[in-house]
């Protein structure tokens, strides 16, 4: 039996990068997965095709996480669609990167918005069901820099900060009802995003790291197969970096 056989899991931002990733190792694991993406429908449906391929169902929905009422319409539809969820992968992230005394209110706003605030909206829309389940996983994705700030990215670490608190306390209040919340935080992780970044760059990054290398999704992805799955049942309230030993 496959780790997470039958299990019903969502994972908002999935079309590509780290939530792709995600997807494609818990549809290898045997999960049913349901994810969002917000603009790129071509490589989300593609993704569903891959993830259909594997023998689980796979649906992808075009909703903004950011949205509170969309949020709600979206868990509503994936109940119906696939009659419950046991799983949340709260992976949905946009960067505005600038100094502060550069860096305008709405760029601002918008990172919070759709990094953290998304988090509050998918939670609470499924927490009703797995209080009633009485079970549940809830991994939100933060980063290291929301655990030691970088500069440039004041919105970015406030955001990525703001979530471990909010997983934290979760995790105290879901708790008694055996529903688990935990946070990954991601190091230097090499996807389509840092492909576009000079190879000096990355390689003084990769120089920087005690592993010598950059993580790749599927690290990350690996790290919550672990807390999706009851091989982390007696696991919730922790920040667990894939960093490569960066903040050691």
């Amino acid at each position: 039996m496959k780790l997470l056989e039958g299990k019903n899991v969502i994972i908002t931002g999935a079309s590509r990068g780290i939530g792709k990733g995600i997807a494609e190792v818990f549809g290898n694991a045997g999960a049913n997965v349901a994810f969002t993406y917000s603009s790129s429908e071509a490589p989300a449906l593609e993704l569903e095709k891959e993830l259909s391929g594997m023998g689980v169902k796979a649906k992808a929905y075009k909703s903004n996480a950011g949205s509170f009422a969309e949020s709600e319409e979206l868990v509503a539809q994936v109940l119906e669609d696939f009659g419950g969820i046991d799983v949340l992968i709260n992976n949905a992230g946009i960067t505005k990167d600038n100094l502060l005394m550069r860096m305008g209110e709405d760029d601002f706003d918008k990172v919070i918005e759709i990094n953290l605030k998304s988090v509050f909206n998918m939670t609470k829309a499924v927490q009703r069901t797995m209080l009633k389940q009485r079970k549940g996983s809830i991994i939100n994705m933060s980063s290291v820099v929301g655990v030691k700030g970088n500069a440039g990215q004041a919105n970015y670490a406030a955001s990525k900060a703001g979530m471990i608190g909010f997983t934290k306390s979760v995790a105290l209040e879901l708790g008694s009802r055996n529903i688990r919340c935990n946070a990954i935080a991601p190091g230097f992780i090499e996807t389509e995003m840092t492909d576009k970044l000079d190879e000096k760059t990355v390689q003084g990054w990769r120089d920087a790291i005690p592993l010598k290398r950059g993580g790749s999704p599927e690290d990350v992805a690996n790290a919550c197969l672990f807390l999706a799955s009851d091989l982390s049942a007696y696991v919730t309230g922790q920040v667990l970096n894939v960093d490569g030993g960066m903040l050691t």
